[in-house]
């Protein structure tokens, strides 16, 4: 096995497990990841929770107590999924200090039927870092057009945030600027800056599915020379905006105040068509102050025959635009196809929630102490 996940690593993209689970936590296996696969963060989203309370025993205990006190189903939730977060977090605590708060961290989503809603956005998010308590979490706020101003108002409360469901560029630019809009606040309240953290979930994988299949639809030749280049290309031309934004005069004045630039992060980065090698979104997205969050699958991929050839985003920015280019000469709308992505991304996310909510409810019935 080469240890391509380490020279991942050194070029300076952040490795981050795409999941958590009770046993993931108590049976050793995060902290091996942490000790040998050069794993520094771990993101968690509604549908790896539904994932994890349903499968095994892990959480009956919890579930006990928690029916024996008749709790509410949401407040059940809060609980489990808190306590995940904040063992995990405890168990990252090391590589937080090693790194200066940069990793080490643990993503936690806001209840995703808030997404349009912007007050409720960010109530759930100081309720989240509260519950959570610990200085390594990181509050995961859909960039929804009512996520842009809750990103400002709970960065401005000092609260660090994973901004995620970015599909276009247009909107991760907006993202940016909610992300400086919120520490031009905190730095008018007087806080740390250099205590407050971000990330901004920019999905890829969805981006080639999506786009190919409309391709596939097509069935010319034409069409399918553009099959797969989609989801790179839109992600490369992700990193250029970052490094015009983090370089540009606004950021300048908020760097002498000591503030961390809000770092790009690879989401959506298993392969989802067998056609394209595995390590596609981790091989062709290396550069540094990126992140790459990757389920378990794409990990193991990574670690064994990940190809890691130093960066490969510098230059490809003309080929890039051309590739989006491509798609659109092929009566593909760009626009529509990211829309449609974060629409469908949000409602994944309130499905999971849904199910989430329907499997914990039944456990909590199995589990009630019996009347007497």
């Amino acid at each position: 096995m080469t240890d391509a996940l380490k020279r991942l690593s050194e070029e300076g993209v952040a490795i981050w497990l795409d999941d958590l689970s009770r046993k993931r936590i108590t049976s050793g296996n995060l902290a091996e990841l942490i000790d040998q696969q050069h794993v520094v963060g771990v993101t968690t989203n509604p549908s790896i929770f539904q994932k994890a309370i349903s499968e095994g025993d892990g959480y009956d205990q919890q579930l006990a107590d928690l029916a024996a006190r008749k709790v509410t189903v949401e407040e059940a939730i809060r609980m489990i999924t808190t306590a995940d977060v904040r063992d995990a977090a405890d168990i990252l605590r090391p590589v937080f200090d090693a790194t200066g708060g940069q990793d080490g961290r643990v993503s936690i989503e806001v209840d995703p039927r808030l997404a349009h809603n912007t007050k409720a956005t960010v109530a759930e998010a100081k309720q989240l870092a509260w519950l959570v308590d610990r200085p390594n979490t990181l509050i995961k706020i859909p960039a929804t057009k009512a996520g842009l101003p809750a990103i400002t108002e709970v960065i401005g409360k000092g609260i660090s945030v994973n901004v995620t469901l970015i599909f276009s560029l247009e909107r991760y630019r907006e993202v940016m600027d909610a992300y400086l809009a919120g520490l031009e606040k905190a730095k008018a309240a007087g806080l740390d800056l250099s205590k407050i953290h971000s990330v901004a979930s920019f999905f890829v994988s969805r981006v080639d599915t999506e786009i190919d299949k409309r391709i596939d639809a097509l069935g010319t030749d034409e069409a399918k020379a553009a099959r797969g280049k989609a989801g790179l290309a839109n992600a490369r031309l992700a990193y250029e905006a970052f490094e015009e934004v983090f370089s540009g005069d606004r950021w300048a004045a908020l760097d002498k105040a000591q503030a961390n630039k809000q770092r790009p992060l690879w989401a959506s980065t298993g392969v989802k068509d067998k056609a394209y090698k595995d390590t596609l979104y981790v091989d062709d997205l290396v550069a540094p102050g990126t992140v790459n969050t990757m389920p378990e699958a794409t990990l193991e991929a990574a670690a064994d025959h990940g190809q890691i050839t130093g960066n490969t985003i510098a230059g490809t920015y003309a080929a890039s635009r051309q590739e989006i280019e491509a798609v659109e000469k092929l009566g593909i709308s760009y626009d529509e196809v990211v829309q449609l992505l974060e629409d469908e991304g949000v409602e994944k996310f309130e499905a999971a929630w849904n199910d989430l909510l329907k499997s914990t409810e039944a456990e909590l019935k199995r589990l009630a102490p019996s009347e007497g």
